[in-house]
């Protein structure tokens, strides 16, 4: 099987079976999107899921956040994993969404990336999510399945190499999709430890390039 014919496999088994996808986080807003993300770095969107009602019930934008201190965030976000550092990052991220955005989270992915707690998989997530673009947001979900279904080489070790070759050969307009698809099933079916590969339908065509698919 060719790359080629491995990515339109892939793709259309996921297709068909799911053709309408996206975040499990929930949110009610982009800001809010952002912060449920930067809070499931590290962290599963059950346990974000569980937390952020409240905390956007009494921040629920960047302009009431930004005037909160990071031991008051502490307290709604100490369940989640590092939340010393995610509640001093949700602070400062709302305090320069206020002074150098109006208080809306910006589009373009380099603005993105300036603020506090947003990594590259962050402002993708967003990217795609928030705003429709193409973009692929590589977890160690996507890492991983990716790896093991052989969409990328071995020499891919780095999210940020497997981000370039998954977007080289995933269609524009599918990317934002395919994030979720490989996702979803790193979560569910291609688990890190003892995947289900009875019950994965790709496990015909899947050569199980187990060794190194973890970060």
């Amino acid at each position: 099987m060719t790359k080629k014919e491995r990515y339109q496999y892939v793709l259309n088994y996921f297709r068909e079976r799911t053709p309408e996808v996206t975040t499990e986080l929930e949110f009610g807003s982009v800001f809010q999107l952002l912060v449920a993300v930067i809070l499931s770095a590290q962290c599963t969107d059950k346990r974000v899921n569980q937390i952020t009602p409240a905390l956007f019930a009494r921040y629920p934008d960047a302009a009431s956040m930004a005037e909160a201190e990071p031991d008051e965030i502490y307290e709604y976000v100490k369940s989640v994993s590092y939340p010393n550092a995610k509640a001093r990052h949700l602070v400062e991220m709302a305090r320069m969404l206020m002074s150098d955005h109006g208080g809306e989270v910006p589009e373009d992915f380099d603005q993105l990336l300036r603020l506090p707690g947003v990594g590259r998989k962050t402002a993708n997530v967003m990217q795609a999510v928030a705003f429709g673009r193409s973009a692929m947001a590589v977890d160690t979900h996507v890492y991983r399945v990716s790896h093991r279904l052989g969409l990328v080489p071995r020499t891919a070790n780095t999210p940020y190499k497997v981000e370039q070759e998954l977007m080289k050969n995933v269609p524009a307009d599918e990317a934002a999709r395919a994030h979720h698809w490989l996702l979803l099933h790193g979560r569910y079916v291609c688990t890190s430890r003892s995947p289900h590969c009875a019950k994965c339908g790709l496990s015909d065509v899947c050569p199980k390039r187990i060794e190194g698919s973890r970060l």
